[in-house]
């Protein structure tokens, strides 16, 4: 097959996101090595938390399918895509990292399609970025402020999280290519997640001073928070939230965010190390004094799992032009890495 495009569209970016953009596990999928397959689209699935096409491709005189993994639907979205980018009966040659087990099925790096991709104008951050008033809006990372580790989120956490021995322990006994791993159902990833996935999925500040609230909703699994304003304390131990227990008080311009009684997750850092009752997080958050960031600190400590705390720095830029898309998890397509049985 001869594919002759005018444009070649690389989507590194899209597939594996920002610096610690969350994306699903890259457990199983050798991503140092690039395949190169032409074919005819099958299908293109647009659901969360990725989009999949399949390309049927001819390869050594068999028939082949290759399952091709993407980034969700909002990054996606915000480059031009849509749900008819790619169908049925489409051209196209496509690079992407293969699975380590020789099922043929993969991660994106590029695709190249007959007559070009025909992409939307990319939703961005303007050059000139709008100051704020108020922390209250919708923001993203500052990429320029952040630290690239490979393997995205996976990568964030292996470089800077010191395990005690059950952690290790913990982590050593993970299959990340089965069923219990999170990431095989629609099930999120507590804080401090969506800020570390804020390269990519906007987060958004409602301030609500008369109710004494403060909310933060990420594009990541639609995640809501709410930072209790009014005093009160954290709930007994025993009781325990998928998301924590959030209360907030203002040191004069600064937002401190305390974070506790988690529910049990068995893979929050997506690497296999568990987080349960223990697990603690301080989040700092500033206006700059020209309103175009925020300064944003967190201490992270679990010592049921973590042998010391995890500190980390960022900026997020304010994006007010940008829209918030719903990130609806599909069931089937969460799970649609896994081998088949």
């Amino acid at each position: 097959m001869n594919i002759k495009s005018t444009t070649l569209t690389v989507l590194a970016a899209v597939v594996l996101g920002s610096t610690v953009s969350a994306h699903h596990s890259d457990a199983g999928v050798d991503m140092t090595s690039i395949v190169a397959f032409e074919g005819t689209v099958k299908q293109f699935v647009w659901t969360n938390p990725h989009a999949y096409f399949v390309v049927e491709s001819q390869q050594g005189g068999k028939v082949v399918q290759w399952e091709v993994q993407m980034g969700a639907t909002n990054i996606l979205s915000r480059r031009g895509w849509s749900r008819t980018t790619l169908l049925p009966g489409d051209k196209v040659t496509v690079r992407a990292h293969p699975a380590q087990d020789g099922r043929h099925y993969s991660i994106l790096e590029s695709v190249d399609k007959a007559g070009g991709l025909q992409l939307a104008a990319v939703e961005g951050v303007p050059a000139t970025t709008p100051p704020a008033t108020s922390l209250a809006g919708r923001w993203l990372t500052d990429r320029s402020t952040v630290k690239n580790y490979p393997g995205g989120f996976d990568g964030f956490f292996r470089a800077l999280l010191t395990l005690n021995d059950k952690g290790k322990a913990a982590q050593a006994a993970f299959n990340p290519l089965s069923a219990d791993n999170p990431e095989a159902t629609c099930v999120g990833r507590p804080t401090p997640s969506a800020l570390l996935s804020s390269g990519s999925y906007l987060l958004e500040f409602e301030i609500k001073p008369d109710e004494k609230i403060i909310t933060m909703r990420s594009e990541w699994f639609n995640e809501l928070r709410t930072i209790y304003m009014d005093g009160r304390k954290h709930p007994d131990p025993s009781v325990r939230f998928a998301t924590g227990h959030s209360i907030g008080h203002w040191e004069g311009d600064t937002l401190v965010v305390d974070t506790a009684n988690f529910a049990d997750h068995r893979s929050p850092y997506q690497i296999g190390v568990p987080s349960g009752g223990q697990k603690h997080v301080v989040e700092k958050y500033k206006l700059t004094k020209d309103g175009t960031h925020i300064d944003v600190d967190f201490m992270l400590e679990d010592p049921e799992y973590l042998a010391k705390p995890l500190l980390h720095h960022r900026q997020l830029i304010h994006s007010p032009q940008m829209k918030m898309y719903p990130s609806d998890c599909d069931a089937d397509s969460t799970k649609r890495f896994l081998p088949k049985k």
